[in-house]
């Protein structure tokens, strides 16, 4: 796309603030959402983060807008996994409802500030050094594989870098201290718990980011699609958090699956110079792996449940 001024760059921060604002505001407010409610919400979101390819393909062209949405796509599968660990964080800091939606919504503008700069920095890197290509593509197979193996997640924040910082410098309550991040007692300025479990959700994200901002460079180099891929898929985070619990437990082979599209666009990187391979052929591999590790799920879902009614195999499943 033309990054010829900042009118895009600009543009794209407005329609997020206003985007986000519109989530914070409406989406189940002060309450606790129903799953349902969480999905209608995340359909939405999807249909305007893909309808944003037509205002890429008005603004540039076809490949631009089959790019910007295999990048959302990757994108957005990988901000699940982010949403696993943040459901930790919320469970081991005790955080109420009611404060989750302004952690949610500054986590994703740091996040985003953050992964701005990561490719601002990454693109730089691979225009001068292109062994750059090569180092991510090897860094995507073996996160890939890691995945692949089920490597356990063990989140202990309080061996969390930006929280242990926190604790170095401000003392902190010891509850909540409603929407506050910093209060005075006592003259003195204390650190609440809502400021610590932001820490570690920035934290969090940036350790993601190392994960999801080679993806995006194995699809392009242009930094406008990348950043724009990686807003849609922050998009609507608070509905798509009340859907991963149900997600964890009916789509069996999320992790596998997500190990297939690291791998296959770390293949990718490693053999551009060699073999080109087009948006749409890159659109259509991480479409295929989706579809293929849904269909698997929900075969693997009915097959134990017949084993489960099948006399033969123990009692009888109510």
């Amino acid at each position: 796309m033309d990054l010829s001024s900042v009118a895009p760059y600009a543009a794209l921060a407005a329609a997020l603030v206003v985007f986000l604002l519109i989530d914070l505001r409406f989406f189940a407010r002060g309450r606790e959402p129903s799953f349902k409610e969480g999905a209608w919400w995340s359909l939405g979101w999807l249909v305007v983060s893909l309808a944003a390819a037509l205002i890429v393909w008005a603004l540039d062209d076809r490949d631009a807008a089959v790019i910007y949405t295999t990048v959302y796509l990757i994108e957005r599968s990988l901000s699940l996994d982010n949403l696993f660990v943040f459901i930790l964080l919320f469970a081991y800091f005790a955080v109420p409802y009611e404060l989750r939606a302004r952690l949610l919504f500054w986590g994703i503008v740091y996040a985003l500030i953050l992964r701005g700069l990561a490719i601002a920095g990454g693109i730089a890197l691979i225009e001068q050094f292109h062994v750059v290509v090569y180092l991510l593509g090897v860094l995507l197979i073996v996160l890939a594989a890691r995945i692949w193996r089920g490597v356990e997640e063990n989140v202990d924040p309080d061996r969390n870098l930006m929280v242990r910082l926190v604790r170095r410098f401000f003392p902190v309550t010891g509850a909540y201290r409603g929407h506050h991040w910093f209060v005075h007692e006592g003259g003195v300025r204390y650190a609440t718990p809502l400021l610590l479990c932001l820490a570690a959700i920035v934290f969090a994200d940036i350790a993601f980011a190392i994960d999801s901002i080679p993806a995006a460079f194995a699809i392009t180099h242009d930094p406008l699609l990348i950043w724009m891929g990686n807003v849609f898929a922050l998009l609507g985070l608070r509905a798509l958090f009340v859907l991963v619990e149900g997600l964890m437990r009916r789509f069996r082979y999320l992790d596998e699956t997500i190990a297939v599209v690291l791998g296959l666009v770390g293949v990718k990187l490693l053999v551009e110079d060699v073999v080109h391979v087009s948006p749409e052929a890159s659109l259509a591999g991480v479409g295929l792996a989706f579809t293929i590790g849904i269909l698997a799920s929900v075969w693997a879902d009915r097959r134990s449940g017949e084993v489960e009614n099948d006399p033969e195999h123990g009692v009888q499943a109510e």
